[in-house]
């Protein structure tokens, strides 16, 4: 169970951080650049920005690539020194792809 377990918590973290990336808005360097020191934005939040607010199907589109990468990858690992790892990912893959297929989601 515990094996499991690890699978689990590894395809969660990294499908998080890539939700995680989507919602971010894109820093306007170009707006800050060449400002002189007096005029830079200073206070709590002052550099802040409002993130991206993903739809239902830009999460399941998300989870869905991360587990699509995962096979990809997978495949690609024949030689039998990777066995273990390509076994990881189509283990991982399931995870994610037994979200999308739960209660009120369709492929």
């Amino acid at each position: 169970m515990r094996a499991r377990d690890k699978v689990t918590v590894s395809a969660l973290r990294t499908t998080l951080a890539a939700l995680d990336n989507a919602e971010a808005a894109p820093v306007d360097a170009a707006g800050l650049r060449g400002l002189a020191l007096e005029a830079s934005p200073v206070g709590a939040g002052a550099t802040e920005a409002a993130r991206y607010e993903l739809s239902v199907s830009g999460v399941v589109d998300i989870v869905r690539a991360e587990a699509d990468e995962r096979l990809r990858i997978a495949a690609q690992l024949t030689a039998p020194a990777h066995a273990e790892r390509a076994a990881r990912l189509r283990a991982e893959a399931a995870v994610l792809l037994g979200f999308l297929d739960g209660p009120g989601h369709t492929r």
